[in-house]
């Protein structure tokens, strides 16, 4: 398997270009099953999951058109020659069970695999399904799958999720949206992905009102035409980045952020003393660190617009190097702080009790050779060696492929000693 090397102690400067968002981009393309028309995306991000699920999209029969190394992807659906998900291609990616909804709503009938468990707990579809029943689908769970029919099609309703689910929220609109009636959404994730997928959708003729807020609303529409839409920035890899530079020290320059999504991250990293100058008109984040120390503050996650779960490893390894005592919760996921012990084989000071990290920032990391648990754990090892006295070896990188498009390309733009080593 491939691996990251870095070479700490350098600072970064420069400019990052950011690209689009991977969460957004999955659904998105998700909803090219729910027209016969084209759906054209731009500023799609080329990474191991997009590219995956464009595979799945077209052993459904979506016609997709997306050249290597473009970010424009053409889909189109015009006949699905298949309603069949399975288990060896749904296993890969968690965000792919998201072609059951549309195809039940276009087809009427569905059959998914379900996604199972990932490193970062179990992560139950059962608030998916129960969205989906409520939309009148009669579902079947055999031999781990998901079989699903809405003969009549389905029925608007109300839905109210007994806690937030970005994944559910998204699914539910999806099948809503050629629902006969009106669907109401009630305590609906808020997070940006979610109003651009409504975006998209409205592109297409559906009627989305609410997206962005605890209560979203849908009014079914007899059929859905196709569109361009352009894929929002990455939130996470802003942030990401941004958390690179603040560990590293040095002077970097954002480019085609989304600050507005990013209040809770800014707010964040300004208390730990670092300068950042956020634009929202010009789509920018300045981050600057120039010898200053950094100072441990607390942070729990949240649904948004608290802090962003998926921002709490990169946080964790900015924080191994502040001073002070921080404490770090995890509200969201659980087993979500397995890169604690690898940054811990780098020197950071690091006491998992439970929902909460302890962290006691030391002077200095030291490199050493590390293994990736998952996607936002792989880069919080990259923001640690970044910062980290002599060579970090990161082992088991394509989690990284999976979320971060050109990343070694980007921070060696900024004076980063950094290299993939081929593995055998």
């Amino acid at each position: 398997m491939d691996s990251l090397k870095i070479t700490g102690g350098q600072t970064l400067n420069g400019t990052i270009p950011i690209s689009g968002a991977k969460n957004s981009a999955l659904k998105l393309m998700a909803a090219s099953l729910l027209t016969r028309e084209p759906l054209t995306l731009t500023n799609m991000p080329n990474l191991a999951d997009t590219r995956f699920l464009s595979q799945l999209l077209a052993s459904l029969g979506v016609e997709v058109y997306w050249p290597k190394g473009d970010n424009e992807c053409r889909l189109n659906a015009a006949e699905l020659t298949s309603t069949i998900a399975p288990y060896d291609q749904v296993r890969k990616m968690r965000a792919s069970f998201n072609v059951l909804g549309p195809m039940l709503a276009r087809e009427g009938h569905a059959t998914v695999s379900l996604p199972g468990g990932c490193a970062i707990g179990a992560r139950p579809v059962d608030l998916h399904l129960n969205a989906l029943e409520a939309l009148g689908a009669d579902l079947k769970v055999e031999a781990g799958y998901v079989k699903a029919a809405a003969i009549h099609g389905l029925k608007g309703a109300k839905v109210v999720f007994p806690i937030v689910s970005v994944g559910a929220t998204e699914h539910a609109m999806l099948a809503a949206t050629l629902a006969k009636g009106e669907t109401v959404l009630e305590n609906a994730a808020r997070e940006p992905e979610i109003a651009d997928l409504a975006d998209c959708l409205n592109k297409m003729g559906a009627k989305v009102s609410g997206a962005g807020t605890a209560t979203v609303t849908i009014e079914g529409v007899e059929s859905l035409s196709g569109t361009q839409h352009s894929v929002m920035p990455d939130r996470i890899e802003t942030g990401t980045y941004a958390m690179a530079a603040a560990a590293a020290g040095g002077d970097v320059t954002l480019e085609g952020a989304p600050v507005k999504a990013l209040g809770a991250m800014i707010d964040a990293m300004q208390r730990c003393g670092i300068t950042v100058d956020a634009d929202a008109d010009a789509g920018t984040i300045r981050v600057q660190r120039n010898g200053t120390a950094l100072q441990a503050i607390n942070v729990d996650t949240q649904p948004h617009p608290g802090f962003p779960t998926d921002l709490q490893a990169q946080f964790m390894a900015l924080m191994s190097i502040a001073d002070g005592t921080s404490v770090i919760r995890e509200n969201i996921f659980e087993n979500r702080f397995m890169h604690a012990p690898e940054l811990s084989r780098l020197g950071a000071d690091i006491q998992v009790r439970g929902k909460e990290a302890i962290v006691q920032g030391v002077k200095q990391l030291r490199g050493a050779p590390v293994m990736a648990t998952d996607l936002r754990a792989s880069v919080s090892l990259v923001i640690a060696g970044l910062a980290a006295e002599g060579e970090t070896q990161v082992n088991r990188i394509y989690h990284l492929d999976r979320g971060f498009e050109r990343l070694e390309e980007k921070l060696s733009g900024c004076g980063a000693v950094i290299e993939r080593v081929d593995g055998e």
